[in-house]
């Protein structure tokens, strides 16, 4: 390889490093405003980031705060501060945790499973029909770039 192939690789790599960091932030863009929507969709007063707690607490169905916050990585002060709200909303509860009973132990209530499943559901449906034209081969192709790119 000759040092102008060299030089024209490297430009080459630069663009696409260009192109890729445009296309997600673009992408992150959407997401933070699809979060939003989503979240009003749980609840008009509810915090886009609570969103993530609820899908957490529907997975692992009951958590001690402390595990929570871990499992997202965010500090247990903003954990506590979303879960109070949450709670103050009807979406949450908070229970002795029977093997420790100086901890609480959080769970979903049934509005909020109710809530968070109708919210799920709003937003698969906008995925499929933004998503309808493309091919599978599509679909999986992306879902493993991606996933690729997450464990990276």
């Amino acid at each position: 390889m000759t040092g102008q192939d060299s030089a024209r690789q490297d430009e080459d790599f630069e663009s696409a490093i260009d192109s890729l960091e445009q296309q997600l932030s673009m992408l992150w863009r959407r997401a933070r405003a699809n979060s939003h929507r989503v979240a009003r969709e749980v609840h008009p007063d509810m915090e886009p980031a609570a969103y993530g707690l609820l899908t957490v607490l529907q997975r692992e169905q009951s958590m001690r705060l402390t595990d929570l916050a871990a499992s997202i990585g965010v500090g247990k002060p903003s954990v506590s501060r979303q879960v109070a709200m949450l709670e103050q909303l009807g979406l949450v509860s908070k229970e002795t945790d029977p093997s420790d009973g100086r901890a609480q132990s959080i769970s979903l209530t049934e509005l909020g499973l109710q809530k968070l499943k109708s919210a799920q559901a709003a937003r698969r449906s906008a995925f499929v029909s933004r998503l309808e034209d493309w091919s599978v081969k599509d679909l999986n192709s992306l879902a493993g770039l991606l996933d690729r790119l997450n464990r990276s």
